[in-house]
């Protein structure tokens, strides 16, 4: 059959409203997720916790369990396959020590995994994993988290250096006619993605192959080669649906484990964690501690600006919440200073969370600018609008584009701003106060490079393979609607294949770049096939591929500061007989780049904006001093924003193409949540005339903060 794309070209795909191309296999049940594939002659393992949180473990009392129904082994430190972590990982860190498990005797926090059980059926691996007795050594431990730690230092981590400084700091907070010095404070949050952890895996052919729930395969495959010392090319993993990742699902204990029992056992051996396993072994976000200190001129444009962030990491890990970062893109002044520092303390390990860093840091941000604009006598959008920098004000390069203007302007006719009372405490509705905030969002915007390849099929239809990961966002729809628009070809002629480390190297997803960097590979691959598809003429060009690799053109981009920008609106009630915090209404607009596709898009977007009620009102892990260990490691003690408290809530975003991206791709992963929980707090100030500095703003909180308006 001749394939040609001449001819009458469809409309265009990119930008318009696409349902997802899988969502009838999701909703029927045809979609398989990781811990339901099956396999024969699977076996189950069951991870073994430490009930410490500091010391040795002394013996595993293992030889009951092994006559237990069912059981094949209990792997652990005194037994299991020798690992190497000598290694550098992605991005350049060093891997987190706790995906090397039953390596040593030592426990550095609670819910160290210290044994795998391993029986023929999930049932009795559970059952013998809790018979399982260990025996330890236990040694003090410290797990309080303050801000005046003596031990806390300065670290560099993904979002730049640990410190930032220019200017005389204190002569310009003593020139300032208007100063505000304040702390802000944010929990321990959880990721809680619906679909738990869960890697199968088993030996073929020499070849070690992976069935995982992930947001990268090949980061996934790399790690666990350079651990038990493979040749990447044996080891291949596969992730084709994802129920959700938020950052949480990288190289974790659970596949680790599923490695060495199938290595073992030489039969293929599945690991799921359970919710409360998740909470000590799938990452969280650090709690921080941030003071924030602003002086501004009389008409409000800021002269000096200083954000410190201290957040802790493991003993034996080092992850740095980078709550400054926010400060260094959004606000300049003449002396600008940001820190991020650590305290180790004797917990597990924090890792990334949607929106690491701008989440926690735009809390204290732009709830500080809020009350700088209070202490001015200025409306909060015009102070932020009159501090607009012309370049980044760390980097001093050019922005790609800023549109937060346009955000704000928008959001504001839209929103009603013009008709708000400044005066807080002024507005009711039988027994509640009502008010009204905002806050700024940004998300730092990226590129890595990726691979692509592009078939045409003897059918008539495309093949696109990239090794992409769908976590949820919609990705293999959106890149399915870019190919189309590539080829030139109606979107049912395109296949999208994803969630194979065979397809080679392609960026994660995280940092709300994947997509962005997807879209660059399968653009050129696909623009590449249609011209090889055209000069085909009369040839059958069924088995052509065409492959990409955007190294090159990722490393010919030009230095800008790139982000995504927005503006959050809220309206909240307040009870102040309870201490109910009640959202309203929410509005989100966006400068994004270019939208692929809106339905998708507006549901990350308002996803994220829930997410943020649920950091300002709810969301709040609490650790036990005495035991190390969480209070509630669980969906009901650990609460999160539900229907019930999710307003009418709406996103919509501005022109804003990136000149310097093929497709015109910003990213809107993370941006979402980004000023949410800062827009609420400022709506209960609006309401209540009392700050809150600390989430969430429980009800007792509000009860206990002092005299309303």
């Amino acid at each position: 059959m001749t394939t040609t794309t001449t001819g009458t070209r469809p409309a265009q795909a990119v930008g318009t409203a696409h349902t997802r191309v899988e969502g009838p296999d999701k909703v029927t049940g045809a979609a398989r997720y990781a811990g339901e594939i099956p396999f024969t002659e699977l076996a189950h393992g069951w991870l073994v916790l430490s009930t410490i949180t500091r010391g040795r473990i002394r013996s595993v009392e293992d030889a009951a369990v092994l006559e237990m129904p069912g059981v094949l082994t209990v792997l652990h430190h005194g037994n299991a396959p020798r690992v190497d972590t000598g290694y550098t990982g992605m991005m350049g860190m060093s891997p987190d020590p706790t995906i090397a498990v039953f390596q040593h005797d030592r426990v550095p926090h609670a819910g160290w995994p210290v044994a795998l059980v391993v029986a023929e059926t999930s049932e009795q691996a559970r059952e013998a994993a809790e018979a399982l007795v260990v025996h330890y050594e236990e040694e003090p431990h410290n797990v309080t988290f303050s801000g005046e730690h003596p031990d806390a230092y300065p670290a560099p981590g993904v979002g730049g250096p640990g410190v930032t400084e220019k200017g005389d700091l204190a002569a310009e907070l003593a020139a300032s006619a208007v100063v505000l010095d304040a702390e802000y404070t944010t929990p321990e949050e959880h990721h809680n993605p619906m679909e738990p952890h869960a890697a199968t895996a088993h030996w073929d052919g020499g070849r070690l192959e992976v069935v995982d729930s992930n947001q990268g395969t090949l980061w996934v495959a790399n790690e666990l080669a350079n651990l038990f010392s493979l040749d990447p090319a044996s080891v291949r993993v596969r992730s084709e649906h994802v129920g959700g990742g938020f950052g949480s699902k990288g190289v974790r204990a659970h596949q680790v484990a599923a490695v060495m029992a199938a290595t073992v056992l030489a039969r293929p051996v599945r690991v799921v964690m359970t919710r409360r396993q998740m909470f000590s072994l799938a990452g969280y976000r650090s709690p921080t501690t941030q003071r924030v200190r602003l002086g501004a001129d009389a008409e409000g444009r800021l002269r000096a600006l200083e954000h410190d962030c201290l957040s802790l990491t493991s003993t034996v890990h080092e992850f740095v919440e980078a709550g400054a970062g926010p400060a260094r893109v959004m606000y300049d002044a003449p002396a600008h200073r940001t820190a991020n520092r650590l305290v180790r303390l004797d917990v597990p390990s924090p890792t990334f969370m949607r929106a690491p860093g701008e989440a926690p840091g735009s809390f204290a941000l732009e709830s500080a600018v809020d009350e700088l604009a209070e202490k001015c006598g200025i409306d909060p959008i015009e102070l932020r609008l009159r501090n607009e920098p012309a370049a980044g004000p760390v980097s001093g390069l050019p922005f790609s584009t800023r549109n937060l203007p346009a955000c704000f302007r928008e959001g504001a006719r839209r929103f009603g701003w013009a008709d708000r009372d400044p005066r807080p405490g002024v507005r009711r509705d039988g027994r509640w106060l009502l008010g009204t905030g905002t806050a700024a969002a940004s998300f730092f915007v990226g590129a890595m490079p990726s691979t692509a390849a592009a078939t045409a099929e003897a059918d008539g239809t495309f093949t696109v393979r990239i090794n992409a990961s769908d976590i949820g966002t919609g990705a293999r729809t959106a890149l399915t609607l870019i190919a189309a628009d590539a080829l030139q070809v109606p979107t049912d002629r395109v296949r999208v294949r994803i969630g194979d480390s065979d397809f080679g190297p392609a960026m994660i997803a995280g940092g709300s770049m994947g997509t962005r960097s997807w879209a660059w590979a399968v653009t050129a691959a696909a623009d590449a096939l249609r011209e090889r598809v055209a000069l085909s003429d009369g040839i059958p060009p069924e088995g052509i591929t065409v492959r990409s690799d955007t190294t090159d053109a990722v490393g010919a981009l030009a230095q800008k500061e790139r982000h995504s920008f927005g503006a959050q609106f809220a309206e909240v009630a307040v009870d102040v007989a309870t201490g109910e915090v009640r959202v309203r209404r929410m509005l989100g607009i966006f400068a994004a780049g270019r939208i692929i596709n809106p339905l998708t898009a507006r549901g990350q977007l308002t996803g994220g904006m829930i997410w943020g009620i649920s950091m300002a009102l709810h969301e709040e892990a609490i650790r036990d001093e005495g035991t190390g260990a969480l209070y509630g490691a669980d969906l009901a003690g650990y609460h999160v924003a539900t229907n019930a408290d999710v307003p009418l809530i709406e996103a919509d975003w501005v022109d804003d193409p990136d000149p310097d991206d093929p497709v015109g791709i910003k990213g809107i992963g993370e941006v979402g949540i980004v000023g949410v929980a800062a827009a609420i707090a400022n709506a209960v100030w609006h309401a209540t005339g009392v700050r809150h500095r600390s989430l969430p703003i429980r009800p007792d909180r509000v009860l206990t903060a002092g005299p309303h308006a």
